[in-house]
């Protein structure tokens, strides 16, 4: 009795941490993919425009600085595969999630802000920095809030961490309208967004902590998946990273060069994107879990494929606005549904195929911005480089639809 009432009066033991709350985690993981992706990854568009404008880039520079960032997001992914295993060895590997995604978070603010420094010549090198960043804290931030919150019951708050995305494209596409207004530089955004990500990191971290426990297997999951099923489903998630990319990097440069200069609309195309993103992520709040994610993807492609051909279609002010929204509302879910299929194909490896799967996703956009700026160096006018290169984004998103749809009729999931 005596050595129990020291230890509570000793200041030095303090109480446990209470658990983290589903809630809690679900909106944790929205703030850091806010940062990783919406800010560390996709600020980049709205503020090319302005580097052009400011001269420190042209379109073809622009197309190489996309894809430093896309190939370091492909790396990053490919070493979020690996990494998984080799921590099994170590007996820590449900610890570091939140370490890695912790990890990342700094480093993502540190290379917004050097965005706003010079040399003009280390800007590749910061925005393939920041490409292995956001890879690691998408995937292991996903793999933690999915396996969390599965295992407190609550999976279909998973929607909500993936409105990260829709939020910091949508803020830094605003935040980027009002710099334009104001004749700030292209630096100065930089840095404003290296500021917003720190803050929101500060909110996220608290409730970054804790293991990822141990699935128990999904209905519906075969007992042993084959590796032809995961390359098939992997290679449909590659094409959607490819058909989204065009339009994701070069909207308000496209909008600009089919639309009257001067028109406010003309940088509010991105924040419509990013509000697509955010109800989209909202909406599969609502979607029940028996449905099959296969199908779902299906439906999200072929959408986003619509908005995307909405540009080349209606290349009005109506046109833009209605393929920005478009493009935008099935954008994380697809994410969602690919990582919800993932953790079904493999509950018991799913980081690693998480990782797998976003290699995939990283090569679709490597390979986009390389594409356009080839089409533009051998199209008549600008005008017709994007249009080809729209056009074939569209076509791989239907590839990739049709390969879902074919998947899902073969692999039928049980009753």
């Amino acid at each position: 009795m005596r050595s129990d009432a020291m230890g509570a009066d000793n200041p030095r033991m303090k109480p446990a941490a209470h658990p983290p709350t589903p809630i809690a985690i679900a909106l944790s993981g929205l703030l850091a993919l806010a940062i990783a992706m919406g800010i560390g990854r996709f600020a980049f568009t709205p503020l090319l425009p302005m580097m052009l404008h400011d001269g420190v880039v042209d379109l073809h520079d622009a197309s190489w600085l996309a894809t430093a960032n896309y190939l370091g997001y492909w790396l990053g992914a490919l070493a979020c595969a690996v990494q998984p295993m080799l921590w099994r060895r170590s007996g820590r590997a449900d610890l570091r999630h939140t370490r890695v995604v912790r990890i990342g978070l700094v480093a993502t603010v540190l290379l917004t802000l050097g965005m706003a420094l010079p040399p003009a010549s280390l800007w590749p090198l910061w925005r393939f920095l920041a490409g292995v960043a956001s890879a690691l804290v998408f995937v292991f931030v996903s793999g933690w809030c999915l396996a969390r919150l599965a295992a407190l019951g609550a999976p279909a708050l998973a929607g909500i961490i993936y409105v990260g995305p829709g939020l910091g494209i949508t803020v830094s596409g605003l935040a980027a309208t009002a710099m334009v207004a104001g004749g700030l530089s292209a630096a100065v955004g930089w840095a404003v967004f290296a500021l917003l990500a720190a803050a929101l990191a500060v909110l996220a971290w608290p409730q970054l902590r804790g293991a990822v426990p141990t699935p128990a297997a999904a209905a519906g999951t075969r007992a042993a998946t084959s590796r032809r099923t995961i390359a098939t489903f992997t290679l449909a998630y590659g094409l959607a990273g490819f058909g989204y990319i065009v339009t994701a990097t070069f909207l308000p440069v496209i909008a600009r060069q089919a639309l009257a200069p001067g028109s406010v609309w003309l940088d509010l195309f991105w924040p419509i994107f990013g509000v697509g993103v955010a109800v989209g992520a909202l909406l599969t709040v609502r979607l029940p879990m028996r449905l099959d994610r296969r199908h779902l993807l299906v439906a999200c492609y072929a959408m986003q494929a619509i908005g995307i051909l909405l540009g080349v279609w209606l290349p009005t002010l109506a046109g833009f606005a209605l393929g920005s929204l478009l493009l935008g509302l099935p954008f994380t879910a697809i994410t969602l549904f690919a990582m919800q299929e993932a953790r079904r194909l493999q509950p018991h490896g799913a980081s690693a195929l998480i990782g797998g799967l976003t290699a995939a996703y990283g090569l679709g956009q490597i390979a986009g911005p390389p594409m356009v700026a080839w089409l533009l160096q051998h199209s008549a006018s600008p005008a017709a480089g994007f249009t080809l290169a729209l056009q074939i984004a569209a076509a791989a998103l239907l590839a990739g639809a049709a390969i879902l749809g074919t998947l899902a009729r073969a692999r039928p999931l049980a009753r």
